[in-house]
C-alpha cells in the first residue's frame, strides 16, 4: 500500500534540504572569491591615520570618494605597531585599516604635505563603492540562515504532522492514509485461519460496498468493532484486509499517537482525524493498541495526574457518538488489553461488537504454515500437517517467525532448499533457546541432571492426564540446563484429575533427586513455580479445594486491586490446602518412581550416554504407554518419518 500523505514525501524534505546547500555554497563562494586577500584588518580614528602618516607605516590608500571614508594598507614590516600582537599571532599579506574621513579637501591636502616631506611614498587611488551582490549577499544572508534553520526545526518538532507547518500544525492527526484502488492491497485471502473473525468483519465489507441493501431495512451498521486477541494473533492484518476488501480509504494510526506533551493536542488530532474521515467517507479508521488512550478515566497508573489522555479520550468518545454524525465512517480498533478500556468505550453506539481472535488450532496452523511458506523453497520432505501438530500454542506471529528462522538455519548450512529437519531446530530455537553443547558440566551434575529429567519422562509415562513424551535431552538451551518435550492435547476445559497429574508429572523431577541422589537442588526450581501458582489457582480461583469448595476469589474486573477479597483466616486455609495438595502429590510421585526404580535408572543412563532420547527409547524401556491418548495416535502415525520433535518443553532452571 501506498502512503499518500504529503509530509511523507520524500521530495518536501529533498527541497528545503536542497536550498539550504545552495546558500551555504553562495556563503562560502563569498568568502573564497573576495576581490581582496586581506588577512588582518580593522578600523582607526582620523588622528590614528596622520600619526602612521607621520611615522611612515602607510603602504598605499584608496579612498571611496562616495562613501567619505578609506582603506589605509600597512607595511607589512610596520603591521606590529599598528595591530600589536594580532600581527605576530595572525600572518598577513596585506594588513589594512579602514579610517572615516570628514573632509575629503583637507585629506588631500594632508597627503601632499607627507609626500613633500617623504612620510609616505605609496599611490593614492580614487575610487567609487558601488552595492554589489556579494555587499546584498553577506547582509542578507544571516537572516536567510535563520529562517532555513527555523523552517527545519519547526518541520522535526511537528513529527511531519498533518499536511506540513511543523510546530504550527501539532495538532493535526498523524494518521497514514492508504488511498483505494491500489493493486498490493491485503486481502481476506492473505488472511489464514481466523473463520469466525472474518465472517464478522465480512458484514462491514459488505456495507462499505453496498449500504443500499441494510438502509433499505432499516438497519444500521455497526459504528464500531474492536478486534480483540493476544499478541501476534493478526489483528493489524485483519483490519488492513478489511480495507483492501472493502476498496476504500483507510486510516491507520496508533493510540499512542494521540498522547502528546502539549495540552490540547491529543483531543485537536482526534478531531481533526475525523474531519478527514468526513470528507473521505465511506472509509475506515483503523486504531491500534486503543488502549494507550482509552484506559479507564480515574485508573490512570499517574494517580490522577495525566488528564491530557482523559481529555484525548472523552474527545474520542465524542466523535464516535456526539451530536455530530459520521455517516460511512467506520472505526476498527485493536487491543490486548480490553480490560482496562472504559466502559464508556465499549458501549453500544460506539464499538457495538467485540471480534476476538484467538490462538489458532491445529486446521488453522496449517493455513498459516500455508500462507507463510509461500515465498520459501520447500524440500519434498516437509510435511506441513506435522509442523501444525509440532506447534501447539503459537500464534501467527510465532509460526510466522518459525518460517523464518527454518529459512536462516537452511541458508546457514548452504542448503538450497529447506528441508523438515531445518523446520525442527527452528522450533526447537524459538521454544527453548540456542542450544549450548560447549556448557562445561561435572559428571555429578550431569547424573543429577539425567536423573531428574527420567523423573519427569518417568512419571509422565505412566500417569493417564499426563501430557504425552515427545523427547527429552539434557543439552542445555538457553536457562534451561536440560528439558523434556510434550505434546499436550488442545482442550477447551481441564478437570480436577488432569490438573493434579500435569502437577505430579512436574513434580518428578525434584522427586528423583530425593530418591535416588539423597539430596535436593536448584535445578527444580521452575517446576516448584508452576505447581505453586497451578495449586493457588485450583484452589483460590477454579474452587476446588476440599475445605473452600466452589468458591473463587478471581475478578475480571480488577476491583481487588488494592486488598484481598478474603479474610486472613481464609488466607491461611488456602496457604495450608496448597501446602497439603502439593505435598500430596510429591509423595504420589515418589511412589511411582519406587515402582518403576530400575526403568528410571536405565532411562537416566541412556541420557547420559546419548543426551537425547525419544519417545520410542522411553517404550522399550517401559512398554507401551497404558493411557494412548489421541495425540499419541496422531504422533504414532509419524513416528517412522520424524528424527525429532521437539514440542512444548518443561524448562528446568538453574538460578544463580
Amino acid at each position: 500500500m501506498a502512503d499518500n500523505n504529503k509530509e511523507n514525501k520524500p521530495g518536501n524534505g529533498f527541497r528545503i534540504t536542497s536550498i539550504l546547500y545552495i546558500l551555504l555554497f553562495i556563503g562560502f563562494g563569498y568568502i573564497l572569491l573576495k576581490d581582496d586577500n586581506t588577512d588582518l584588518s580593522g578600523e582607526a580614528t582620523y588622528t590614528e591615520f596622520k600619526e602612521y602618516m607621520e611615522k611612515g607605516y602607510v603602504d598605499n590608500l584608496v579612498i571611496f570618494s562616495n562613501m567619505n571614508s578609506m582603506e589605509m594598507y600597512i607595511k607589512p614590516d610596520s603591521a606590529k605597531y599598528v595591530f600589536g600582537n594580532r600581527a605576530i599571532a595572525q600572518p598577513m599579506s596585506k594588513p589594512m585599516m579602514t579610517v572615516g574621513v570628514g573632509s575629503l579637501d583637507n585629506l588631500q591636502e594632508f597627503i601632499d604635505q607627507s609626500e613633500e616631506s617623504g612620510a609616505f611614498t605609496g599611490k593614492v587611488e580614487y575610487r567609487k563603492r558601488s552595492h554589489t551582490f556579494t555587499d546584498i549577499l553577506i547582509s542578507v544572508f544571516p537572516f536567510v540562515l535563520i529562517i532555513v534553520f527555523w523552517i527545519l526545526i519547526t518541520r522535526r518538532m511537528g513529527g511531519g504532522a498533518g499536511g506540513g507547518g511543523g510546530v504550527f500544525n501539532v495538532g493535526k492527526s498523524k494518521a497514514r492514509v492508504y488511498e483505494k484502488g491500489k493493486s498490493d492491497r491485503v486481502t481476506f485471502k492473505d488472511v489464514a485461519g481466523q473463520a469466525e473473525a472474518k465472517t464478522e468483519v465480512e458484514e462491514i465489507v459488505e456495507f462499505l460496498k453496498n449500504p443500499k441493501k441494510y438502509t433499505d431495512l432499516g438497519g444500521k451498521i455497526p459504528k464500531g468493532a474492536l478486534l480483540v486477541g493476544p499478541p501476534g494473533t493478526g489483528k493489524t492484518l485483519l483490519a488492513k484486509a478489511v480495507a483492501g476488501e472493502a476498496d476504500v480509504p483507510f486510516f491507520s494510526l496508533s493510540g499512542s499517537d494521540f498522547v502528546e506533551m502539549f495540552v490540547g493536542v491529543g483531543a485537536s488530532r482526534v478531531r481533526d482525524l475525523f474531519r478527514q474521515a468526513k470528507e473521505k467517507s465511506p472509509c475506515i479508521i483503523f486504531i491500534d493498541e486503543i488502549d494507550a488512550v482509552g484506559r479507564a478515566r480515574g485508573k490512570n497508573p499517574a494517580m490522577g495526574g495525566n488528564d491530557e489522555r482523559e481529555n484525548t479520550l472523552n474527545q474520542l468518545l465524542t466523535e464516535m457518538d456526539g451530536f455530530g454524525t459520521n455517516s460511512g465512517v467506520i472505526i476498527l480498533a485493536a487491543t490486548n488489553r480490553v480490560d482496562i478500556l472504559d466502559k464508556a468505550l465499549l458501549r453500544a453506539g460506539r464499538f457495538d461488537r467485540q471480534i476476538h481472535l484467538d490462538l489458532p488450532d491445529l486446521n488453522e496452523r496449517k493455513e498459516v504454515f500455508g500462507v507463510h511458506l509461500r515465498n520459501i523453497k520447500l524440500s519434498k520432505d516437509v510435511d506441513v500437517d506435522l509442523l501444525a501438530r509440532q506447534t501447539p500454542g503459537f500464534s501467527g506471529a510465532d509460526i510466522a517467525n518459525v518460517c523464518n528462522e527454518a529459512a536462516l538455519i537452511a541458508a546457514r548450512h548452504n542448503k538450497k532448499m529447506v528441508e523438515k529437519e531445518d523446520f525442527l531446530a527452528a522450533v526447537d530455537r524459538i521454544v527453548g533457546g540456542l542450544e549450548k553443547k560447549t556448557k562445561v558440566m561435572t559428571a555429578e551434575e550431569k547424573r543429577a541432571i539425567a536423573l531428574h529429567e527420567a523423573g519427569h519422562a518417568t512419571l509422565s509415562w505412566f500417569l493417564e492426564y499426563a501430557n504425552p513424551l515427545i523427547k527429552v535431552t539434557i543439552v542445555p538451551r538457553g536457562r534451561a540446563l536440560g528439558a523434556a518435550w510434550y505434546l499436550p492435547e488442545e482442550r477447551q476445559i481441564t478437570t480436577k484429575e488432569q490438573m493434579l497429574d500435569e502437577m505430579c508429572a512436574t513434580l518428578g523431577g525434584r522427586a528423583a533427586e530425593e530418591l535416588f541422589t539423597g539430596h535436593i537442588s536448584t535445578g527444580a526450581m521452575n517446576d516448584l513455580e508452576r505447581v505453586t501458582k497451578q495449586a493457588y489457582g485450583m484452589i483460590a480461583y477454579a474452587g476446588m479445594g476440599d475445605k473452600l469448595p466452589n468458591l473463587c476469589y478471581y475478578s475480571s474486573t480488577d476491583e481487588y486491586a488494592f486488598q484481598k477479597p478474603y479474610s486472613d483466616k481464609t488466607a491461611e486455609v488456602i496457604d495450608e490446602e496448597v501446602k497439603a495438595l502439593i505435598a500430596q502429590q510429591y509423595e504420589r510421585g515418589k511412589k511411582i518412581l519406587l515402582e518403576h526404580e530400575e526403568g528410571h535408572h536405565q532411562l537416566a543412563q541412556l541420557l547420559i550416554e546419548r543426551e537425547v532420547i525419544m519417545a520410542e527409547d522411553v517404550e522399550k524401556i517401559f512398554g507401551k504407554r497404558p493411557w494412548a491418548s489421541r495425540s499419541e495416535e496422531i504422533l504414532g502415525e509419524d513416528k517412522k518419518d520424524e528424527q525429532s520433535a521437539p514440542l512444548v518443553e518443561n524448562h528446568d532452571k538453574v538460578e544463580p
